[in-house]
């Protein structure tokens, strides 16, 4: 089976990718799904909460992404904690997922994982795609999307590795700089390659 990644830096347009992916009939896996369950695992959500202990992080006894975004966002050693939490665990569960598909006799499955590179998770796959989209399209999109000011969206941007590192990472590169029918159309030439 062909386990392809899909990554690209935050609101590159990789929920569009998903998306299309999904409407062609392919079993797509979205990692940051996946973090959110683990967030609410009792066990998962006892580690974080004493790892973040004397920090408002809960909401209706609930981990609230957003409060734990702007302390992970702007603190990158309290960023590299959590990592350690969860990382291990979001291999494990993409690991599952392939299993699984194989079991089912699929020959090609996708999984989104915006941090891949900085996870170091490129040795599960066979193939990396890249969804890129330039530095100013993503602030707006994340501006408009998460309804961030400018130097909160900046901040997120700058805790991947750059596009262009990761350009020449990839197996492929896909730019999400026009519409959606822009990116169907280069979509649909990477199913052809795959």
């Amino acid at each position: 089976m062909l386990k392809i990644a899909i990554t690209g830096n935050i609101a590159a347009g990789k929920s569009s990718v998903e998306e299309f992916l999904r409407e062609k009939g392919f079993s797509v896996f979205d990692a940051d799904e996946v973090v959110h369950e683990l967030l609410d695992n009792e066990t998962v959500k006892s580690q974080v909460v004493l790892l973040f202990a004397g920090k408002d992080i809960l909401e209706d006894n609930r981990i609230s992404r957003k409060k734990l975004g702007k302390i992970i966002f702007a603190d990158e050693k309290s960023r590299k904690e959590l990592e350690k939490i969860l990382h291990p665990l979001v291999k494990d569960e993409i690991r599952q997922f392939f299993h699984q598909k194989e079991e089912q006799g699929e020959k090609i499955a996708f999984v989104s994982v915006p941090l891949l590179f900085e996870a170091k998770f490129e040795s599960l796959f066979d193939k990396i795609v890249l969804i890129y989209a330039d530095d100013e399209i993503r602030i707006k999109r994340l501006i408009e999307r998460n309804n961030l000011p400018l130097e909160y969206a900046q901040n997120r941007l700058k805790i991947q590795i750059s596009q262009d590192e990761k350009t020449s990472l990839a197996d492929y590169v896909i730019y999400n700089n026009k519409t959606f029918e822009s990116l169907r159309k280069n979509l649909e030439e990477l199913l052809i390659n795959l």
